[in-house]
This record gives C-alpha cells, sequence and structure tokens, in this order.
C-alpha cells in the first residue's frame, strides 16, 4: 500500500481531503511532566517567579493547537471548534498530568492538534520551572481517544 503523503515522484506532497466526508471529529491527547515535590508546591501556591504556570500553560496549548498547521508540514489548517486543556497536579507521583480535548466539524481529523496543545503546554510548564527544577523531565505524550471520519472511534489509554 503506497504513502499517502507521497506523490508519484515519491517527493512529500499534502494529503488531499476534499472527497472525504465533512463528520464531527474529536481527539483527546495526553502526557505529563514529572518534577521534584517543591517545585509542584510552588506552581500550586503560584509562587514561581514568571507567573501563573498552569494558566500560561492553558494558554500556550491552545495557540498551539491552533497553529499546528504551521509547524507541522503536511497538517491541513483547520477550522477548530473547540480546544480545551485540563492539569492535574498529582502530588504523590510528583507530577502534572495533562489532557487537551480538540474539536473540529471537518474531512481530516485533530490528532495533531490536541499533541500540539499537550506538548506546548508541557514545554511551557518546564520553561517556567526550569530555573528552580532542571530535572523535570515531559514523558508520554500520546493521543488516547479520536474519533469521526471513516476510520471510526479509537481509544487507548
Amino acid at each position: 500500500m503506497p504513502f499517502t503523503h507521497m506523490n508519484d515522484q515519491e517527493r512529500a506532497r499534502m494529503v488531499d481531503v476534499s472527497g472525504k466526508d465533512v463528520t464531527d471529529r474529536i481527539a483527546v491527547a495526553k502526557g505529563c511532566v514529572c518534577m521534584q515535590p517543591e517545585t509542584i508546591r510552588l506552581i500550586r501556591e503560584e509562587k514561581m517567579k514568571k507567573g501563573d504556570v498552569l494558566a500560561v500553560a492553558q494558554v500556550a496549548g491552545i495557540m498551539a493547537a491552533k497553529k499546528t498547521w504551521e509547524i507541522i508540514p503536511m497538517c491541513h489548517p483547520l477550522m477548530l471548534t473547540g480546544i480545551n486543556l485540563h492539569f492535574t497536579v498529582d502530588d504523590q507521583g510528583s507530577r502534572i498530568l495533562i489532557t487537551a480535548e480538540v474539536k473540529t466539524r471537518g474531512r481530516t481529523g485533530v490528532e495533531m492538534e490536541a499533541l500540539s496543545a499537550v506538548s506546548a503546554a508541557a514545554l511551557t510548564i518546564y520553561d517556567m520551572c526550569k530555573a528552580v527544577d532542571r530535572g523535570m523531565h515531559i514523558t508520554d505524550i500520546r493521543v488516547t481517544e479520536k474519533d469521526g471520519g471513516k476510520s471510526g472511534h479509537f481509544t487507548q489509554l
């Protein structure tokens, strides 16, 4: 089966989605930023010198989802109908869990937009906290749910 992103000269191309049905589409992505317990405390108490870490990460994730087509070469520009990020501070695991849900009504899915949202939020958390915790690490960024289009519903943990 040929790659969908290759033309007859075996060069990259953007897939033509004009023949696909317009459907409601959703993607959920998740990721994690692991850090020291003291870093969690500073975030929770809003005592980071750069400001409210989770508020800034929320905006960064939304902006990244909207701009995904500008940084991932083969992504289509999409009219997104909804973007939501949720942060869970896990004190016991000393980490922040990030979930992004992205929606559209269109001809192609929003997995890349959800992944971009999680990635940008995680990178923002890292950037805002790196002065106090150089050992932070970002892990487990993945799509956990996708729905809409011909391939139907997909879910994984």
